[in-house]
């Protein structure tokens, strides 16, 4: 699972890297807030989608192996939570990169 992650942060870095030229000066990441200038934040601010990834991802498995090393079940829950939470993030990630750029 950790190859997956750092396969993942690769991705993403190379997906920056590669669309970097043209990406606008802010880009829209709040999307919880209403449509216009209250989405936007500065373009390198898109970091935190990778850096709340790899928090969760530790955090879920520390937690795991801290209580639940033993048990079959959590295990499996874990390992699809994490699964999820790499693929949702690394995808959310490349679509708004694709988006604005």
């Amino acid at each position: 699972m950790f190859k997956l992650l750092l396969g993942a942060d690769a991705l993403m870095t190379l997906t920056f890297i590669l669309r970097f030229n043209r990406l606008p000066p802010q880009a829209p990441l709040f999307y919880s807030r209403f449509w216009g200038e209250d989405q936007l934040s500065d373009t390198w601010l898109i970091f935190i989608l990778p850096i709340f990834l790899n928090l969760l991802f530790f955090i879920n498995d520390y937690i795991f192996k801290k209580f639940y090393s033993d048990n079959e079940l959590i295990k499996n829950i874990f390992y699809y939570l994490n699964l999820f939470l790499i693929l949702g993030f690394s995808f959310i990630f490349i679509k708004i990169v694709f988006l604005v750029s």
